[in-house]
Order: C-alpha cells, then structure tokens, then sequence
C-alpha cells in the first residue's frame, strides 16, 4: 500500500484547512437550520398534494411563523359513479318544520332516497325531523353546526363547526354513521379538507344548481333540472334556510319525469 510521505509543511496546511472547515460550519449554522425548516415545509406541502393533512407543527417547531398553506386543495365529489342513468339528489339547510315534511312526503311518494345535509344547529332545534329523515331510509350528511362561508374561518374555527354538526347529530342518532360533509355555499379550502380528514369525512359536492334558493319559481327550478340531469348527475335543493315551497312544488315536477325517464336515485357512494 502507498502513502503520501509526510511533512511539516503538508501538516501546517492540513490544521489550516481543518480551522477554516470549522469556522464555516460554525457559521452556517444558521443557514443551515433555515434550510432544514425549508425542507420540512416543502416536504409538508407535497404530503398535502398527495391529499395527505398532517398535524400542526408546535410554535417552537416553526418560530411563531405562520403554518404554510397546502399547495393542492382535493376536489369534493360532484358525480355518482353507480351505472347508467343513476342520479342523486341533496337537500340543504335543514331540517326545517314548514319544508323538510313536504321534501319527505313527495320523496316517499316515489319511493326516492335521498341525501340531507343537516345543519347542526337546526338538528338541535328539530331532532324529530331528523329522526323522520333516518327512518324513512335517507342518507344524513354534515353541513356545519351554523352555516358559515368556512373559507373565512381559522382550522380551530372550521374543526368546532365540523365537531359540533357531527355532536349534533349524534346526540339524535347515537349509532349513525355520518360518511359525508358538503360545505356552506360550496366553500371548499385546505383548512375544510383537513378538518374532514381528522373527522374522516367525505366531501360532498354537486353537480346541478337549479338556485332554487333564489325562488325563481318553481316552472323554472324544474325545467333547470330537467336541462341539466344526466348520468352521475348530483342535484342540488334546499330544505331549509329560507322559503322553500317553490322547492318542493318543482320536485313534484321534476322527479316524477325523471324516474319516467329511466333515472334512478342513489346515495352517494
């Protein structure tokens, strides 16, 4: 085995080298700390892409710095994917007494289950009504506990109005199982997905807005199902927060013809 013959002016070189290594490392430590952070964020930021939502780092962890926000946001469902000419219908913001009978009347009439997204507050005021919705074998959904726009919430703000909406409902039926949640006015953000996802909540969306909400009348909400209806097609009405008798008059309308025309209601799935 060769070697290199040592002298005292390669060792003089080699303690120089070693000194100044040491220095440098001493003052990147800095450097190097921020860069760690920054590997950390980019690494949280591309578990969130893959729809992954992590726990909170402690504000030791991140120096009081804001947590950084995920770069991808996951879609809701909008669509059924059950076979040919299956649809689904929703109803939102109830339960109300004055709409969600007449809603449950017609539904039984043509033997069509149904999805309620139930906000949590009126569960508490109504629990028979949603009672009446279980038994009569429909689907119960989150909606919030006071139908907030969530996107201007903070992640504790969004998580007590996903808990609380989930108690409510609980306290009604202790052995139901809620699968899905539809956010207020559609407001889908990265702190709502990871709330669902420490609940293990699915997003529910929609595919047909008949803005049944605005009372265009109810000739008009029908027709703008009718326009819109089509295989895997979600539907979007109301049952409560507002006037809703155009509602159920356009339903007597337009269910009836869509079952003539082959449709058939599902659950979302």
């Amino acid at each position: 085995m060769c070697s290199e013959p040592v002298n005292s002016a390669r060792l003089a070189r080699v303690r120089t080298e070693v000194t100044t290594d040491v220095c440098q490392i001493h003052d990147m430590d800095t450097t190097s700390a921020t860069s760690s952070r920054r590997t950390l964020l980019m690494g949280a930021a591309a578990a969130t892409t893959l729809g992954l939502f992590a726990a909170a780092p402690s504000a030791s962890a991140t120096d009081k710095q804001p947590a950084p926000r995920p770069a991808f946001v996951p879609e809701p469902v909008r669509t059924v994917d059950a076979g040919p000419r299956r649809v689904a219908v929703t109803f939102d913001d109830g339960p109300h007494p004055d709409y969600t009978p007449g809603v449950l009347r017609v539904l039984r009439r043509h033997r069509v289950r149904a999805t309620f997204c139930v906000v949590g507050s009126e569960v508490e005021k109504h629990p028979q009504l949603v009672r009446a919705i279980h038994d009569a074998g429909h689907m119960i959904a989150g909606h919030s506990w006071s139908h907030p726009d969530l996107r201007r919430l903070n992640p504790d703000e969004v998580a007590e109005q996903v808990d609380r909406n989930l108690a409510a409902i609980a306290k009604v039926l202790p052995r139901y199982r809620v699968e899905w949640f539809r956010a207020p006015y559609g407001g889908w953000s990265a702190e709502v997905m990871g709330a669902l996802s420490a609940s293990g909540l699915r997003p529910l969306g929609w595919s047909v807005d008949p803005r049944d909400w605005s009372r265009p009348g109810a000739d008009v909400i029908a027709e703008r199902v009718r326009g819109a209806l089509t295989t895997g097609s979600i539907v979007l009405n109301h049952d409560g927060g507002g006037e809703r008798d155009q509602t159920i008059a356009a339903l007597e309308v337009w269910l009836p013809e869509a079952l003539s025309d082959g449709y058939r209601f599902v659950h979302p799935a």
